[in-house]
């Protein structure tokens, strides 16, 4: 009672923030006659007056109206489009670092080149994010026009691109790019091996389009980037014929829909065990004894490969490749692959080929990514239904702006059939119904395989239409710009982001570069031209007085978002609409929450085949189970960002010293440093503290020593000394080894020197970051299991993960000052020799023999050693050689207490 007293007397909290905004739009009015009276080089002029007034030190809030009237004019000189007032506020909401929520058609595409200029006046370059490259190279091709006229530079950033472009591209004022590209090359640009090689500048302002689906539906999968793994796809082939005879059988194997898991069943794993023992692939024990824990995993994925992911709804097979299907959007991922094994998994069952598995060699979440700039908005007509979450994991508030003018879309009830055959043939019945008046329909189903089974439907019916999901990619804009037409009739799926406007009467921009482009006479195609825009302005003019745009939802999607999203596309800028859902009880979203408890209840009521139900009840009673699973996918991604959290503080930590070392022209501090550290933790190994001389280990020291340092350290000698302690040991140690390196160093050439000095220390960084990273995926992996013993599975990851990081920090000082402690030249014949040398993972061309390390870069001085054919050793045979193998370095070791060692 008193939070609706309080509304009515003050007025909720998105009115009062709008009205703080709106208070400046007059003043932004009252500067438009004196902008309309400046000649374009006048108006060009004012952003360079902007950017020394900021330099200055005025404050940019006081140039706001200034900045925004300028843009405005400049985009109706420009573009032919003036912003209304509604978007100036839409260009403030982003500007203070908020999410502004505006309906379809209100031009958000224009909103933000206001936002876009005001922080370029910065100089410090702005990111405009967008879920396709399409829309990407749109907007920065017709917004580019705008912000050229401003004086300012646009760049955009595509897949396929060279890093040279790239580099060219973030240099602009303002960049456009996809939300992956923006994320890949921040991952990439953390493995390169100088700062000049880098393609980013300093974050500072993000805008995100569509912010709902890449800040949360999107931000379920984290952004990967892996290198392969030993080939298994023979081991894949065998575990898939087996587990495509075991699905034939439910008592097999037991299935949660709403966890999205499924697990063997006693029977299910005597019967697996089984037939894996006759195909050979399970020799020793059962299938869950240790040494087959990598047989039980195979099984799992193909198990949850063929019971939990359906082709042409998860993903489609293309080109002979298995292509992930965003639920969201209906586009294919091409390059996205899903891990641990499970798209192998696929591979398997779609009897394609099956490439290797990969190995994670840095990773981020669009979370953290996002969070990594001081300044982030985001623009959609969906967000009000997950402001919590984008308050709780960005700190972003949301702003409902008001539409330019009032919605005339009518939203009637659902309509809820039994059986999903009856809801897609009373579908198909309307569609019929409303085609033959001519008023365009857009139809939005969940997967291909509805939208191709209501395309069967509709084709025996005789009624013509167009498809759009992943299979016609390419076909996207082409279609939706003319979903407005009369006598269109489009099936989508998933119209979320399709960023192209739905216009009453048909697209008359695109319908002019598809018809008359390559019109070569003017008055031909000035003719053509007006030709075109006196049909569509006909056509428009047809279609308002049918109704406008009908749309037909199939099903309800989990997320409220993604209905509003395909409700939204009819009813732009006031335009006539309407909108109906269509449901059956065996939808997804109705059969797993309740329907079976519904459906046995209105057979006792007597309903009958075709009838349907239709109450607004019903339409609430929808809406609390969209907002239960919203809520619980909520907890799932914010427990996945905890956990993500931890690695996200170890990689900065990384990411910043990584930086630190590429910046430094000389690394031979932090070599030494590292030394000094590995040379203390071998010698603590050995002599316990206090101990007496007669109880260290000394021979076993001197082992040590010589595998760390390649000298011959004298401690048995030592021993017998008087006086002499543990850190008596590890002075004499620190300084033979630093003599040495001096040596070393003088010999090879100072300059040479700290070049492979810095080369060495990165890739070997490198080499046990992508180690930690494995490591922490096996334990994610299996860590919920301590709940049983009542720990808490965050807290145990937080531990092991801290332990792991402080053994990881230990193993890049031994590994670092080990290799330098080895290193030689190759002369110019053992260089060309060694030419093929396989590359390290992150692309290192660095190899090392025991007692001889070889070569960096290409950089080669004639060596003093006579031998000229060492064994030579690559970091990749390093990684290949089993742990209780001989070390392959010659030492005589076993490789786990040789190279192989762990802190």
């Amino acid at each position: 009672m008193f939070g609706s007293l309080a509304r009515a007397l003050f007025g909720t909290a998105n009115e009062r923030s709008l009205k703080a905004f709106q208070r400046r739009v007059p003043e932004i009015n009252a500067l438009e006659p004196q902008m309309q009276a400046l000649s374009d080089d006048a108006l060009r002029a004012r952003t360079d007056d902007f950017r020394a007034r900021i330099a200055a030190g005025e404050a940019p809030s006081k140039i706001l109206p200034e900045a925004f009237a300028v843009c405005r004019e400049a985009s109706r000189r420009v573009l032919g489009m003036r912003h209304f007032d509604v978007q100036l506020v839409g260009g403030m909401v982003l500007d203070a670092g908020k999410i502004a929520e505006m309906r379809t058609g209100e031009g958000k595409t224009l909103v933000a080149t206001l936002a876009a200029y005001f922080s370029a006046l910065q100089g410090k370059g702005v990111h405009v994010v967008t879920v396709n490259d399409y829309l990407a190279r749109r907007d920065a091709e017709e917004m580019g026009r705008l912000y050229g006229f401003l004086s300012l530079k646009t760049g955009v950033i595509v897949s396929n691109m060279s890093d040279e472009e790239r580099r060219e591209a973030y240099a602009a004022d303002v960049t456009y790019g996809t939300n992956n590209e923006f994320g890949f090359d921040y991952l990439r640009d953390n493995m390169k091996y100088g700062l000049s090689e880098m393609v980013q500048r300093p974050f500072y302002h993000a805008i995100v389009d569509e912010v709902d689906s890449i800040l949360i539906d999107e931000a379920r999968t984290p952004l990967i980037i892996s290198g392969p793994t030993d080939d298994t796809s023979e081991l894949y082939r065998a575990v898939d014929a087996v587990v495509a005879e075991l699905v034939k059988t439910a008592q097999h194997y037991e299935k949660d829909e709403k966890a999205r898991s499924v697990i063997l069943t006693e029977q299910g794993a005597d019967a697996v065990e089984d037939a894996l023992r006759d195909a050979g692939v399970l020799s020793d024990g059962g299938l869950y004894d240790l040494q087959n824990v990598a047989v039980t995993h195979h099984v799992q994925q193909s198990l949850r490969a063929y019971t939990l992911y359906q082709r042409d709804v998860e993903y489609i097979v293309r080109d002979g490749k298995v292509v992930i299907i965003d639920e969201f959007t209906g586009r294919m991922m091409d390059g996205r692959r899903y891990s641990d094994g499970l798209h192998q998994a696929l591979e398997a069952k779609e009897r394609v080929d099956i490439e290797p598995e990969n190995q994670t060699l840095a990773s981020i979440t669009f979370q953290n990514y996002f969070r990594l700039y001081p300044k982030l908005s985001g623009m959609t007509g969906t967000a009000m239904t997950e402001a919590d979450e984008f308050a709780e994991i960005y700190k972003l508030d949301v702003v409902e702006i008001p539409t330019n003018v009032p919605v005339a879309r009518v939203d009637t009830d659902d309509e809820i059939y039994i059986t999903a055959r009856e809801k897609f043939d009373a579908v198909a019945d309307l569609i019929s119904k409303v085609a033959a008046t001519r008023q365009p329909v857009l139809v939005g189903t969940t997967s291909i395989e509805k939208s191709e089974h209501l395309s069967a439907l509709l084709k025996k019916r005789g009624v013509p239409h167009q498809v759009l999901n992943a299979r016609f990619h390419e076909m996207e804009s082409q279609i939706v710009a003319q979903a407005g037409a009369s006598g269109s009739i489009t099936i989508a799926t998933n119209m979320a982001g399709r960023g192209t406007d739905i216009k009453l009467g048909g697209n008359v921009e695109m319908l002019i570069k598809q018809q008359i482009a390559a019109t070569e006479d003017e008055n031909e195609r000035a003719a053509r031209e007006a030709d075109l825009r006196a049909k569509v302005a006909e056509d428009h003019e047809r279609v308002k007085s049918l109704g406008g745009l009908f749309v037909i939802g199939t099903e309800r999607h989990e997320s409220r978002r993604i209905d509003n999203q395909l409700r939204g596309r009819s009813g732009r800028q006031g335009d006539p609409g309407c909108s109906r859902f269509f449901l059956s009880l065996e939808d997804d979203l109705m059969r797993i929450y309740g329907g079976e408890k519904m459906g046995s209840l209105w057979k006792k009521l007597g309903m009958k085949e075709g009838e349907a139900i239709v109450h607004p009840w019903l339409n609430k009673a929808l809406e609390r189970a969209q907002k239960k699973v919203e809520a619980r996918n909520f907890d799932l991604r914010k427990n996945i960002l905890k956990y993500d959290d931890v690695m996200n503080d170890q990689r900065k930590e990384v990411y910043q010293h990584r930086r630190e070392y590429m910046a430094m022209e000389d690394v031979s501090s932090v070599i030494e440093e590292m030394r000094a550290h590995a040379i203390e933790d071998a010698v603590a190994a050995r002599i316990p503290d206090k101990s007496f001389p007669e109880q260290w280990e000394s021979a076993d020291l001197e082992t040590d020593l010589h595998q760390l340092l390649a000298l011959d350290v004298p401690v048995q000698n030592w021993a017998q000394e008087d006086g002499v302690d543990r850190d008596v040991v590890s002075a004499r140690v620190e300084e033979l080894a630093t003599q040495t390196a001096a040596a070393r160093a003088a010999n090879i050439g100072p300059a040479l020197m700290r070049s492979i000095e810095k080369q060495a220390l990165l890739t070997t960084f490198d080499s046990v970051w992508k180690e930690h990273l494995h490591a922490l995926d096996q334990i994610r992996e299996g860590i919920g299991l301590r709940a049983y013993g009542q720990r808490d599975p965050l807290n145990e990851y937080k531990h092991e993960a801290f332990n792991l990081f402080s053994n990881m920090l230990d193993e890049l000082r031994y590994r670092t000052t080990s290799t330098l402690s080895r290193i030689e030249i190759l002369s110019p014949r053992e260089a060309e020799a060694f030419a093929e040398t396989r590359q390290d993972v992150f692309g290192a061309q660095m190899t090392f023999a025991h007692d001889e390390v070889i070569g960096v870069d290409g950089n080669v001085v004639p060596r003093t050693d006579k031998d000229p054919s060492p064994e030579i050793l690559s970091f990749n045979a390093m990684e290949e050689t089993p742990r209780n193998a001989p070390c392959p370095c010659g030492s005589g070791k076993k490789f786990k207490h040789c190279h192989g060692r762990l802190a």
